[in-house]
């Protein structure tokens, strides 16, 4: 089992895995906090002279998930968000995107978990955001995020490969597997279960 999880961590420390890992970071359901920042950090630390091309393809990733959850977000209309968001989540959200603030949520990329980006790109596409004006601040913002942290990580790449090396990282990594386990299992059920909602509520009226 800890062979398996760590030819898994492999496959997402490649260019093709980095931009998986942008794309379910920005999904409804895949749940890593900072997991596509600590790609970009190791592969950057390995390869200092490619921290930028990393950067590029992380925030592809980044912009492909979140574009498929905008458009989940433009597909189920504002009615549907409330069997993807619990009542008390989509009013907070709601208070802060209007039809006009694509730009301004887009900008909020930047800022790392726990804030809840994904449940702002569903509303945003849902309250009908403008995609142009919202991707390319979201690219902007994101390329940013990761240049500084590939940029960092290609100064500093020695002493985060010789932590990659210790026990303690094996057991960061075990953790962060069980946390995408555990909250990725969460996320799926949750959203299994609201697009269930609507049917059984149907065949009781």
């Amino acid at each position: 089992m800890r062979a398996f999880f760590f030819s898994l961590l492999g496959y997402f420390l490649t260019p093709w895995g980095l931009i998986l890992m942008g794309a379910l970071d920005s999904s409804l359901i895949f749940f890593l906090p900072l997991g596509i920042d600590f790609a970009v950090i190791i592969l950057s630390a390995r390869k200092p002279e490619f921290f930028w091309l990393y950067s590029i393809l992380a925030t592809s990733g980044s912009v492909l998930g979140a574009a498929v959850t905008f458009w989940i977000g433009r597909k189920v209309g504002e009615h549907g968000l409330t069997r993807l968001m619990k009542p008390s989540r989509l009013e907070r959200v709601r208070n802060r995107v209007s039809h006009h603030a694509g730009v301004s949520v887009a900008a909020l990329a930047i800022i790392p978990p726990p804030f809840p980006f994904t449940a702002f790109v569903l509303v945003s596409g849902a309250f009908g955001g403008n995609p142009w004006a919202f991707f390319t601040t979201l690219a902007g913002v994101r390329i940013v995020r990761f240049l500084v942290e590939g940029g960092l990580a290609a100064i500093y790449g020695r002493r985060i490969l010789t932590w990659m090396q210790s026990t303690v990282f094996e057991v960061f990594v075990g953790i962060l597997i069980a946390l995408a386990i555990i909250g990725t299992l969460i996320s799926g059920i949750a959203v299994l279960r609201s697009t269930r909602r609507p049917r059984k509520q149907e065949a009781c009226s």
